[in-house]
């Protein structure tokens, strides 16, 4: 019987459970074990392995007894630091989105088209950093990069602190300085993945949608926050928007150097992506979550603009509840997913939407606010149940994929040593769509203000938007049908 085993830390780091006492990882008199597989009994090194940084050289979730003796403690201690950190980064990532319908308050002359851009670039940039934020954890260690991540949000709160201050300052520069802000987005893939690395496979799904949800929040606490924070005192004071993070920001990178952990067996896997690139499912998925977290980020950096352009007269501390639906919600897609099925939620999300966007469309003809409001937090509703099941589909979509049609309903014999290295590679390939898919779906974040944007110059309404968003979701239900649930499609025995 295997001695229990327990996180392994470089001789000459503290533990953080325990700063002052023994090594994690270390029993009296017994050094730290070396990078590799658990051997029976306790196992010594010649001497003190000395490395800088909080390392982790042996980590094995999978074991129950590793994960029960100390696992567990470590990896909950990452994930709450984690989730700090990406909330922060939804936050900024969602600044501009607060800031931008109060900037005619302090005598910006900006057009609709110029407002709606300053919402929709950081959205752009967080989307397009996403994958290279992704490899940053297994390059740099998911602790490490951590803290650079947090420190590169000073950059976007102090840009928005400094030109919101001057109503002269030129358009050009103002979009630099939102650009800036997506940084906060990329901080999502980044934080995914390094949680992804410290959890058991029958573990992750929890502990992923935790720290997805915490991070979604972010949003909704920035729009709360700002409306209040800027007119504390006489007039409005807009620089306070950035000014407000940068303690939290601060405190975040402190934390997370102080008590995270890096991993040296998160390795950088670039064959996974290459398969997920190849695999027409990635292609499909990522379609289909731009209209869910695409819909979600979209509408909620677009909602307090719309508030403000169609209903000047309600505050705008109102339009945090979007995003707070959408954020909460999302675990519970995922939930329902495990039980009736991912495509089945995701389809039933998309119906909720057009039926959201269509009471949009009525409450815009007769100029009603409570059936504005209501649509559009229905609309979040369904966005954030949408994001759980889209992301609950891709491994079951890339394992059944890997299995022979006719192994899905007993009707062919596989052999099991071929089925399980089908498994393992489907695994990998899955790790990669969900890289993947979570970038593409963040451009949803840029097409729906643009998309209310050309609206609104080359019709003077919404309204136009809004079907386009319809037609949208209705065609993604079709594609999401046809692909994973219509009789007949080589996965619908799977019942993904």
């Amino acid at each position: 019987m295997s001695a229990p085993t327990s996180p392994t830390t470089h001789e000459g780091e503290q533990s953080a459970d325990h700063p002052s006492g023994p090594r994690a990882g270390t029993t009296a008199g017994t050094t730290t074990a070396p990078a590799g597989p658990a051997t029976s009994g306790p196992t010594t090194t010649a001497g003190p392995h000395h490395r800088s940084g909080r390392w982790i050289d042996r980590w094995d979730p999978e074991d129950p007894t590793f994960w029960r003796d100390g696992g567990r403690k470590v990896a909950s201690r990452n994930l709450w630091i984690s989730v700090f950190a990406e909330f922060l980064g939804f936050a900024v990532w969602a600044l501009w989105s607060i800031v931008v319908p109060q900037l005619p308050a302090a005598g910006f002359a900006l057009t609709v088209d110029q407002q709606f851009w300053l919402i929709a670039v950081p959205s752009l940039v967080g989307a397009t950093l996403r994958i290279p934020y992704t490899f940053a954890v297994p390059l740099f260690g998911g602790r490490n990069w951590t803290v650079v991540s947090a420190l590169l949000l000073l950059l976007p709160t102090a840009a928005l602190a400094v030109v919101v201050q001057n109503p002269e300052t030129p358009f050009g520069l103002m979009l630099g300085a939102a650009a800036l802000a997506g940084f906060g987005g990329g901080n999502f893939a980044s934080s995914m993945a390094n949680i992804s690395f410290f959890y058991p496979e029958r573990e992750k799904g929890k502990a992923l949608g935790l720290n997805a949800a915490g991070g979604n929040l972010g949003t909704a606490a920035v729009q709360l926050a700002v409306p209040l924070v800027i007119v504390a005192g006489a007039g409005i004071a807009l620089e306070r928007a950035g000014l407000m993070m940068i303690p939290f920001v601060v405190l975040a990178a402190f934390l997370a150097w102080r008590f995270m952990d890096n991993l040296s067996t998160a390795k950088a896997d670039p064959r996974s992506f290459a398969a997920a690139t190849r695999n027409k499912h990635t292609w499909i998925i990522s379609f289909l979550y731009i209209g869910t977290f695409g819909s979600f980020i979209g509408y909620a950096g677009a909602f307090p603009m719309l508030l403000k352009g169609q209903f000047p007269e309600m505050t705008l501390s109102i339009a945090f509840l979007g995003a707070l639906v959408g954020s909460v919600t999302r675990p519970l897609g995922g939930v329902i997913a495990d039980r009736v099925g991912g495509t089945r939620v995701t389809i039933a999300s998309y119906g909720v939407m057009a039926l959201g966007a269509f009471g949009a469309i009525q409450a815009l003809e007769s100029h009603s606010f409570g059936l504005f409001f209501g649509s559009f937090l229905v609309l979040f509703v369904a966005t954030g149940i949408g994001n759980g099941s889209t992301y609950r589909m891709i491994p079951a979509v890339f394992q059944a994929s890997a299995v022979p049609g006719g192994a899905l309903d007993g009707t062919t014999a596989v052999d099991p040593t071929a089925l399980d290295e089908a498994r393992a590679a489907a695994r990998k390939a899955a790790a990669g769509c969900i890289g993947i898919a979570g970038a593409i779906g963040a451009f949803g974040g840029f097409l729906i203000p643009r998309g209310f944007a050309a609206s609104t110059s080359l019709a003077g309404s919404l309204v136009p938007a809004l079907w386009t968003f319809i037609g949208v979701y209705l065609v993604m239900a079709v594609v999401a049908w046809a692909v994973y649930l219509r009789k007949g499609s080589a996965l619908a025995a799977a019942r993904i």
